[in-house]
């Protein structure tokens, strides 16, 4: 069966991506179900993570998040039946391409997919949601009333986190990279009518008179946001290429309040001595963002499922609204995938079949 696959270049380390045939068991095991895709989102491929669990292969599945309907089910599931709408994400070690036909998956990484929430909106949306999630409930357990600052507001990512903080009570914060973003964000705060406004402030770091501290302590009265989740963060004083719209880590534990909780996506984050003891001052903890850990542990995949089921509730509510560029058909996945991996795309894109 036809997919699409990343393989590295040789000598330059990027990935080119490609169809290639493979072969899919005939029948599903146990707990698997087999699925026919109708849609599936694009995300980019990290290859120092697949490294770093010794999942690297010669060529490496592309598009995890999927929904479609149930073909055939194996003889322990229990959860789905033949015809069931269905949403989720495949597993990191997934031999198979999401951009299949038809894919093979454990029924316990699946959940209904609601009638009102179309293929392309429920593949668009899963994996941004559980991150937001992830982030603002399991890392940084946040509350009604509580302060919570969205770096790059205006990616997909971003919108997501800052509609399940508003849905939550939370007021919100959230910085626009560019002029473009920051129009985008404003449609978040209507000028009129009873709407209410997901954004309390939008922090133009893109304009060089705007100090992202000041902004953050001027709207919190002095004290502080109580939570920061970042886009990646400079870890020294000189810009570096692609670096210079991000704020330097000195700059996020400045506008953290008392007991703060800074959830950060830099993985190769430092703190030098001064950093962890103005943390320490403010009795303030750091999180990393990494929500592929839930695959880590089948203790928890329980919650799991409950988070996709939620989230998927809440799209099928119209309280989540994914930012999802137009559909791509199936024969544009390459070049569609190569525009993701090297972050051209600023919409989630999806393909559909």
């Amino acid at each position: 069966m036809k997919g699409l696959y990343g393989q590295l270049r040789e000598g330059s380390g990027e990935l080119k991506f490609l169809i290639q045939e493979k072969s899919v068991p005939v029948s599903p095991e146990s707990h698997q179900v087999k699925v026919q895709v109708k849609a599936c989102a694009l995300s980019p491929v990290d290859t120092g993570f697949l490294d770093d669990l010794k999942l690297r292969r010669d060529l490496l599945p592309v598009g995890r998040e999927i929904a479609g309907i149930v073909l055939q089910v194996g003889p322990k599931v229990t959860f789905f039946q033949p015809d069931d709408e269905v949403v989720g994400i495949l597993p990191l070690d997934a031999e198979l391409s999401g951009l299949c036909d038809m894919v093979l998956m454990d029924e316990h990484l699946l959940v209904q997919k609601p009638e009102k929430v179309t293929y392309v909106e429920a593949a668009g949306g899963i994996q941004d949601g559980l991150r937001a999630y992830t982030a603002l409930h399991t890392l940084g357990r946040v509350a009604a009333g509580h302060s919570v600052l969205v770096m790059d507001g205006a990616s997909p990512f971003g919108m997501m986190t800052i509609q399940v903080a508003h849905y939550h009570g939370v007021k919100v914060l959230a910085t626009a990279l560019s002029l473009e973003d920051q129009r985008l964000l404003e449609k978040l705060r209507p000028s009129m009518g009873v709407q209410e406004s997901l954004l309390a402030r939008i922090i133009s770091t893109w304009d060089p008179k705007v100090d992202l501290v000041e902004a953050c302590l001027e709207e919190t009265g002095g004290l502080g946001v109580d939570m920061v989740i970042d886009a990646g963060v400079r870890l020294y004083e000189e810009d570096s290429v692609g670096q210079s719209l991000l704020p330097h880590k000195h700059d996020v534990i400045s506008l953290l309040g008392v007991g703060g909780h800074w959830v950060t996506t830099e993985r190769n984050l430092q703190l030098d001595p001064p950093d962890s003891r103005s943390l320490f001052l403010r009795g303030a903890s750091v999180s990393f963002l990494n929500e592929e850990v839930w695959g880590a542990s089948r203790a928890r995949q329980g919650r799991y499922l409950h988070i996709l089921r939620d989230m998927v509730e809440k799209l099928a509510a119209g309280t989540l609204r994914p930012q999802l560029d137009e559909p791509v058909p199936w024969y544009e996945a390459a070049v569609s995938m190569d525009m993701v991996q090297t972050k051209q795309a600023r919409k989630k894109v999806v393909i559909q079949f």
